[in-house]
């Protein structure tokens, strides 16, 4: 858990430790982010021997056990990970009051997550001033349990009172608080504090682990009315299910500091900490007095002071016994608490990494507590004062901890933990500072200068606002630039910060937007605001390029980092016409801060510039890209390509450079031996035609080449470079075939493979050497970043919906579009294009509908942006409420509401006094009222055709609806969470034409959205994507320990919450069922589930695929109405998020439909498996086998309801796609012929049955209506079939082996391969055709 070391611990890293004393904010103690339960929870696992589930991990690291086919990397792996040698042990507690216990322990931890879980445990959550001791000597809060002597199994730990100080007396009024509040969910809901929402246990109706399986559970099928296929209710109060006992007790009417506080001095000698004033439930009103050795009643009342103590005084070292001894109501209802909040699960109740915001809630009450009230008015930084050193100074921290030694695993481990830790805290820091700087509580740097031109520090953050101060951006595009700038230079720290090249320093960035504004809060440099920039810039320019410097270390450390981030060393001219060397573009400037460390900024042009987007005179595209309709010009020019182009593109040149050397290699070869070499592939008989071929047609060829001729190419590549070396031995000359294939390439060097770019190459103001070889460099340069454009839209883009039409990673909604294409390298501003393209593919209808509606709420977030500027504080709801009615509502005149409140004279002159100091006050801060829903809808027409090149073919919400397939639900969601707005959880009708649909009360709040860079556990990383490759190779076992050993290091890393860890438990748990381990699946699964829910958020797509698996486990362990619940639960998610449309809905009513099946619920289950048919068609084209399972699926329903024709109609088209498929012999095609078989055997006995019984047995004259069918011998599937079924559709088939065959297998296997040499193939973990859209974890194999 806690790997601090002592011997590392600098004072600075003391300082980033001191976290732990943080005493304050009780849940992220020791900053893990984690409370204690955490390890608790772990601890039962381990006592469980629940083997790798823990955080602490109970088995040491020592993986060298691994099969001595591992690789040479993996061996130093190894002897990386002895290092970290985590025992486990128990030892006992004696705390005054309470019977001793044991408590399971890891050396790693330290001294102080011991005193965290004592102040969690129910029997001792009462105490927070205490002292641990072993053998009478006070342990050290930061020591590591594994450095204290003589602790060993079953030493016995005391804990001592200690005496209380006002720091002390103020944690623990603190900690009273929070345990009295501990239920109430309003801080997930306000966003504070790291809490989050999560209704699984809502949902399941307590923790499905705690069902036993003894009792069958009475099925429960019927969905509400809003699930059933075809409805178009779309209600948003089922989205937080309310449990009923979701606030505990009351314990206490009021407790508060008292009006007689602080001490006076003579007191104070008495040691008087704090005066408390407390009204129990039975109306005593007690004035309390927190001295140094505890709490007691003192004699003051309201009107008179005395603070002599009362008789009784019930002295007691904890305020809670204290009450406890004076209020029975408080004792018992205390008690009934403590036992509700220990019984959630924990991952209800540990802090996130960072605050996750829900974009919908209740109505609140807002319930008197002067603690709060006092916290807020009273501390200048909420708790940040209670940190040694007062505020904390971000910068040293946040470079302190990249300087820790990262040589072995520990100490990777050890750094990254204390990077994410220190980050987490940045982040929430700088969105707390950026909401008071907009909301005009922190004081500007520079207050006589106009509202747009300030600057503010707070807390030791330099903030400053994304308009364009001093024309900086006037040749760039003014305020659009001067927005862009902050989230490009963000993205630039992002990537200098994943080479984390040593000696080079970023400074910590998070960019918020809130209210409208666009704010970027940054880290420090020591003793720049002593200076002039002029003077502290030593490497770049300050003025876009007329004057530009250079330093020899920055050229040697960007150099270095360059080299991965492909940025090219240029040269270019300054002011007095002499040439400069740069290694970055211009705008980055390089700072020596007083600590000695190197400073980069501004890297808001790190990657070369996207010309798509850049109408530059003098310079053409290629045809293909004229032929979109490029360059469009764009509002701003700083549109730069993604990283991830840049590498695919490098990547891809690189497979090319390899082709042409081999072709050029053959041909001399051909030539010496006359014989036509065995080896020539066609590939480069195809790729190359004659050596003279341009470059773009070879371009274009392998370019088209599918993605296994990728798989191919990279061992081709090796073999390649393995002959050009041969041949160098054999006296050849290759430096002319390297030199043909780097100059066909458009390589920057003629003797070597070298794609770089040069990020100033079209800069405006930029001016580069002059000569003719400088001339032909920058024109090469100039190409390079034309082609890689053209790259991004005649390969990446087609790749992209290439990939789309298997629909194996289906976007649900814009928010996993926009991942899709980013990790493509595909910007945003291409989604336009995008779109049109898919508009003509008809079975990704779906991702059309979220492209469309994506643009359409992308466009709507730029116009509120500009929109909210103009409104004052006091209209803020009243604004929103406006907008949300003009963008949403289908009322064609809105009336605006509480405008009149806004219009009264005195509060106007006081703004136009006070303009000066706040951002966010403004003059004309009624204009909003003027908007309509037609000027509004008008203003989104024209945003998304300058912007996305895209003609909006509505002019209302209404008719964009209807033409677009979207929905309003899905539109209003996804507007609510990218600017922030969080609106009350009601239904609303969008439809009414007379009135509004959203009123001022409608709008609960408006929360920062902030973005910033993810520090990543690389070793974790490691482990994860090394156990995939086995688990792909069918080695089960090894996959299954190295994914446990990355959520291990995960949990080190990160704490106990993260999405990264949600995404490992996904997979574990997935391994774990595949393994037949079906409780262990439910346990891991259930935990991904509560993780995705408060990480994500409660309707985040990942959240819903978590909801599907885990019904799944919950069907194979008979909880059968549970896996009814969470699919009912997923297909609703799916709904409000994307409507049904969509394959995953397909998935999810074929799920559903197969349960209600196995019920006996035909009729509904034959609605849902209808859909799911339905959209199969649609998607996957009537031949595809997933459509062959949905009719046989449909067709097993209506032969049990009796309905023989229609069952053998539809089981006649299973088997002719089969047949057309699969062919005649497969076992499929033969399983559904067998079945055609005996349906056609039944309809042959029913119809006899009716014939007997209708006409021959009752004469002719007798009517025959009415009369009942006759009894037909239907036999409900076996659970087992059902579930069989279950994993087909999943895309889980396996065979079922007993782990003694695997063995015996395994090793059979390896001899073969000791004997061959071939690759392992094992247990077949298939993803056939009729597998699941899952995401990228899914157990794959390469059967």
């Amino acid at each position: 858990m806690a790997v601090e070391s002592k011997k590392n611990e600098t004072s600075t890293e003391k300082n980033v430790n001191s976290e732990a004393s943080k005493g304050e904010e009780f849940v992220k103690i020791n900053g893990e982010g984690k409370g204690v339960e955490i390890s608790k929870q772990h601890k039962e696992d381990q006592n469980a021997g629940k083997k790798g589930s823990s955080i602490n991990g109970e088995k040491d690291l020592n993986l060298n056990t691994e099969s001595t086919e591992e690789k040479d990397d993996e061996k130093k792996e190894d002897q990386d990970v002895v290092f970290v040698q985590d025992v486990g042990f128990t030892i006992k507690i004696t705390a005054p009051g309470v019977e001793p216990f044991d408590i399971q322990v890891s050396s790693m931890e330290m001294v102080q997550e011991i005193h965290q879980l004592l102040m969690d445990r129910e029997d001792t959550c009462h105490r927070t001033c205490f002292s641990l001791q072993l053998n009478a000597t006070t342990l050290d809060n930061f020591a590591e349990l594994k450095s204290i002597e003589g602790l060993k199994e079953g030493s016995i730990i005391k804990v001592v009172e200690e005496p209380y100080t006002m720091r002390e007396a103020r944690i623990h009024l603190r900690h009273v608080r929070d345990l009295l509040k501990s239920l109430d969910p309003s801080d997930a809901y306000n966003g504070l504090d790291c809490s989050s929402l999560s209704f699984l246990n809502v949902v399941t109706q307590g923790d499905i682990l705690e069902k036993k399986k003894s009792r069958p559970e009475s099925v429960d099928c019927t969905p509400s009315d809003s699930i059933i296929p075809g409805s178009t209710e779309r209600p948003l109060v089922p989205l937080q299910p309310q449990s009923k006992e979701q606030k505990g007790p009351n314990c206490i009417k009021v407790i508060t500091t008292s009006g007689w506080n602080p001490p006076p001095g003579y007191r104070k000698l008495h040691g008087d900490l704090i005066y408390l004033y407390a009204v129990t439930l039975e109306e005593k009103r007690l004035h309390i007095t927190a001295c140094t050795r505890g709490f007691y009643i003192n004699q003051s009342t309201d009107e008179e002071f005395n603070p002599k103590p009362a008789n009784p005084n019930h002295l007691s070292h904890s305020l809670i016994e204290l009450l406890s001894q004076v209020s029975p109501s408080f004792k018992r209802n205390f008690t009934l608490l403590q036992r509700k909040r220990t019984q959630r699960h924990p991952f209800e109740r540990v802090a996130t990494p960072y605050q996750v915001y829900s974009w919908i809630a209740p109505m609140a009450d807002h319930p008197i507590d002067a603690i709060r009230a006092e916290d807020a008015f009273s501390s200048k930084l909420g708790y940040e004062e209670h940190i040694p050193g007062q505020t904390r100074d971000w910068n040293e921290e946040l470079q302190t901890t990249r300087e820790l030694p990262r040589k072995n695993l520990p100490e990777r481990l050890l750094r990254e933990r204390a990077i994410f830790k220190v980050h987490s805290d940045f982040v929430a820091a700088a969105a707390r500072g950026a909401q008071a700087v907009i909301d005009g509580n922190v004081m500007a740097i520079n207050p006589g200068e106009e509202s747009r031109m300030q600057m503010f520090i707070w807390n030791n953050i330099f903030f400053s606002l994304g308009f364009d101060v001093r024309d900086h951006y006037k040749e760039l595009g003014g305020d659009a630039a001067a927005y862009v700038a902050p989230k490009n230079d963000l993205q630039g720290v992002k990537v200098y910060n994943t080479v984390d090249q040593e000696g080079l320093y970023t400074l910590g960035t998070v960019v918020i937007d809130y209210r409208g504004y666009r704010v970027t809060a940054q880290s420090i440099i020591p003793g720049i605001l002593e200076r002039e920039q002029e003077q502290s810039v030593v490497y770049g320019s300050i003025d876009f390029g007329k004057t530009v410097v250079t330093h020899p270390k920055y050229l040697e450390l960007l150099g270095k980092a360059g080299q991965q981030l492909k940025v090219f060393q240029h040269s270019v001219l300054n002011d007095k016409d002499e040439e400069v060397e740069l290694c970055s573009s211009v705008e980055c400037k390089g700072i020596i801060g007083n600590d000695g460390r190197h400073y980069i900024l501004d890297l808001l042009r790190t990657f070369p510039p996207d010309v798509n987007f850049l109408k530059i005179e003098g310079e053409d595209l290629s045809k293909e890209a004229r032929a979109l309709g490029f360059p469009v010009e764009h509002k701003h020019k700083l549109c730069c390509l993604r990283q991830e182009l840049v590498d695919a593109f490098v990547e891809s040149r690189y497979m090319l450079f390899i082709k042409y050397a081999a072709f050029h290699l053959q041909q001399v070869g051909l030539k010496k031996q006359k014989a036509t070499s065995e080896r020539s592939g066609s590939v480069e008989k195809e790729t190359v035609k004659s050596d003279d071929t341009d470059i773009a047609g070879v371009q274009s060829t392998s370019e088209k080449g599918t993605e296994e001729q990728q798989q191919l190419n990279s061992d081709e590549a090796k073999k390649i470079v393995e002959s050009i070396t041969d041949s160098i031995t054999h006296g050849e000359k290759p430096d002319e075939i390297v030199r043909k294939a780097a100059a066909a390439v458009g390589s920057l060097k003629d003797t070597e493979f070298d794609i770089r770019f040069n990020p100033d190459v079209l800069s405006p103001g930029v001016r580069h050497p002059d000569g003719l070889v400088a001339l032909e460099r920058l024109k090469k340069e100039k190409q390079l970043i034309k082609d890689a454009a053209d790259f991004l839209i005649t390969i990446q883009i087609p790749t992209f919906i290439r990939d789309c039409l298997d629909h194996s990673s289906a976007p649900l909604d814009g928010s996993t579009l926009i991942e899709a294409i980013h990790s493509r390298g595909i910007n945003v501003r291409y989604l336009g294009k995008i779109v049109s393209m898919l508009s003509k593919v008809p079975q990704l209808e779906y991702v059309y509908v979220i492209g469309v509606s994506e643009l359409i709420v992308r466009a709507a977030k730029h116009l509120f942006t500009t929109y909210m500027q103009g409104v004052e504080m006091m209209g803020l709801s009243a604004a929103i409420a406006h907008f949300l009615n003009c963008f949403l509502g289908s009322n064609p005149t809105p009336a605006t509401l509480g405008a009149d409140e806004l219009q009264t004279k005195p509060s106007k002159r006081r703004n136009k006094r006070r303009g000066k100091q706040n951002p966010s006050s403004n003059n004309e801060s009624t204009d909003w009222i003027h908007v309509t829903p037609k000027t509004l809808w008008a203003m989104l027409k024209t945003e998304l055709s300058s912007y996305w090149d895209w003609e909006l073919a509505a002019d209302g919400v209404d008719a964009a609806v209807e033409k677009y397939m979207g929905q309003k639900v899905s539109l209003l969601r996804a507007f609510c969470q990218r600017t922030g707005i969080q609106i009350l959880m009601r239904e609303y009708s969008y439809e009414v034409k007379n009135r509004n649909t959203f009123f001022e009360e409608d709008i609960i709040n408006v929360f920062p959205v902030v973005k910033h860079i993810n520090p990543r556990a690389s070793d974790a990383f490691h482990f994860y994507t090394t156990g995939q490759q086995k688990i792909q190779q069918g080695f089960l076992k090894e996959g299954y320990e190295l994914i446990s050993e990355a959520l291990n290091l995960l949990n080190n890393v990160y704490g106990a919450m993260h999405p990264e860890i949600a995404q490992c438990l996904r997979m574990l748990a997935r391994l774990n069922y595949i393994m037949g381990e079906h409780v262990e699946a439910l346990g891991y699964q259930q935990k991904a589930v509560f993780m995705s829910e408060r990480v994500n958020g409660i309707d985040h797509p990942y959240t819903i695929t978590e909801y599907t698996h885990l019904a799944l486990y919950c069907f194979a362990n008979n909880q059968i109405s549970t896996a009814l619940k969470l699919l009912y639960r997923a297909r609703y998610l799916t709904l409000i998020v994307i409507g049904e449309n969509h394959p995953e809905v397909a998935l999810l009513d074929s799920n559903i439909g197969l349960i209600l099946h196995a019920v006996g619920e035909y009729d509904l289950s034959l609605r849902f498996l209808e859909k799911a048919l339905a959209l199969n068609k649609k998607y996957y084209g009537s031949r595809s086998l997933k459509v062959a399972v949905s009719y046989h699926l449909v067709a097993r329903t209506q032969s049990c309801m009796g309905d023989f024709r229609s069952a053998l109609q539809n089981e006649k088209e299973t088997y002719t796609i089969y047949k057309i498929q699969l062919g005649e012999e497969h076992e499929k095609t033969k399983e559904s012929s067998e079945c055609l078989r005996h349906l056609t055997q039944q309809a042959v006995v029913l119809q006899k049955k009716m014939n007997e019984l209708y006409q021959g047995r009752l004469g002719a004259g007798v009517p025959t209506t009415g009369l009942p069918l006759p009894p037909i011998q239907i036999q409900p599937p076996s659970m087992g079939s059902v579930l069989d079924m279950l994993n087909v559709i999943n895309g889980i088939l396996f065979v079922q082996i007993s782990p003694q065959d695997i063995e015996a297998f395994r090793e059979e296997m390896e001899r073969r391969q000791m004997t061959e040499g071939s690759p392992p193939k094992l247990l077949e973990v298939k993803e056939e055709e009729a597998s699941s859209t899952d995401n990228s974890s899914q157990v794959k194999s390469c059967s």
